[in-house]
């Protein structure tokens, strides 16, 4: 497999999501040399991390956007038939220790969603993996309204959090932002804080855009074909 070289420029990286465009799943394996699972059953990442090999993203599973030197992030978007959002955006893993002094400027949804590169991904159900199409990606950052919404969401999270009430938190909660548990499984566990201020263990969460949020991004950018 040959590696891609990190993208120097924001241009250059758009160069290689225009190459994409059209692109079958099993094409861009194909180059690499990637077996092509039967379904994302047991490789939920692998979308993701075909792309990211394409176009030469270097942050791997760090806290910082994923084309560290342009200070981009890239997500992948599986989408219906209908050009639609199929499911949540993972951003990050929610901090639950170690929160104070800690502000929206610093906080890892922040350093995540300031500069965006969004892919489309076919993800009828009907096509097989292999066959779906990669769409035209865009970059993409948060207008000012849209950072507000991002910023309200995270803070109202991260007080919760921080008063020891992270078990309130529902999948309802946020207009934006949602907090969900990320572990595979409920054996999985990690340390956070109680309503007593001690710490306690309890599921590992992650921030995650709702979908309602990121088809207001597609509206903006996308045209659905006619």
């Amino acid at each position: 497999m040959t590696l891609v070289s990190k993208p120097e420029s924001e241009s250059e990286l758009e160069s290689r999501v225009l190459e994409l465009a059209g692109l079958t799943l099993s094409q861009l394996a194909d180059k690499i040399h990637w077996p092509v699972p039967e379904n994302l059953k047991h490789d939920k990442g692998w979308i993701g991390q075909l792309l990211e090999v394409h176009l030469g993203a270097s942050a791997g599973n760090l806290s910082e956007p994923d084309f560290q030197n342009l200070g981009i992030e890239l997500k992948t978007i599986p989408l219906t038939a209908k050009h639609r959002a199929k499911e949540t955006t993972f951003v990050c893993a929610v901090p639950l220790l170690n929160n104070i002094g800690l502000s929206w400027e610093n906080s890892c949804v922040f350093h995540k969603l300031s500069r965006v590169l969004w892919l489309p991904v076919e993800a009828e159900p009907m096509i097989p993996l292999g066959k779906r199409r990669v769409g035209q990606g865009f970059i993409w950052s948060p207008s000012v309204d849209e950072m507000e919404d991002l910023k309200n969401d995270w803070e109202e999270f991260m007080e919760l959090i921080s008063l020891g009430q992270v078990e309130t938190i529902t999948a309802h909660l946020g207009e934006s932002l949602q907090i969900r548990p990320k572990a595979a499984n409920a054996s999985v566990v990690t340390t956070g804080i109680g309503q007593s201020g001690m710490r306690k263990q309890t599921l590992p969460r992650g921030f995650y855009l709702r979908t309602s949020f990121t088809n207001q991004i597609l509206q903006s950018f996308l045209k659905p074909e006619q």
